[in-house]
């Protein structure tokens, strides 16, 4: 059955999605930040070793390691190594949220390539820094 040209299958999908954010929103803080740092931000990808098979390393979860891309010829400006943000030790907490909210380094500077320079809303960016804080 097919309604507006989408199938069940994909009503299904949108509604899992929804009721999925939904449930994060309404979650405590480092459960809301675990959802947002492993399923949204997706930060293990980068920030997190692989094993020799290119599976992330969860004994060593989001302790930093090579950035798993290489840069365009066109970017100069492109990180190789990813930062340990398990227990974010070198960030205060408003350096933290600025990070998240406004895609700026604690030095200042924009964040740069390939990392993304997050959005978020006041409270994600606190449920982030919870979660990760609660990393160790």
């Amino acid at each position: 059955m097919r309604v507006n040209g989408i199938g069940i299958a994909g009503w299904l999908a949108a509604f899992c999605v929804f009721v999925a954010a939904r449930n994060a929103a309404a979650a405590p803080p480092v459960e809301r930040g675990r959802y947002l740092v492993e399923h949204v931000a997706m930060c293990g990808e980068c920030h997190t070793p692989r094993q020799e098979d290119g599976t992330l390393d969860r004994e060593h979860w989001l302790g930093g390691a090579p950035v798993p891309v290489q840069p365009p010829p066109f970017v100069a400006a492109w990180a190789i190594t990813a930062p340990r943000i398990a227990g974010l030790a070198t960030y205060t907490d408003e350096q933290a949220i600025r990070l998240f909210t406004a895609g700026v380094a604690r030095n200042g500077q924009p964040l740069r390539a390939p990392m993304p320079q997050f959005r978020f809303t006041r409270d994600d960016a606190e449920a982030v820094l919870a979660y990760l804080r609660a990393q160790h």
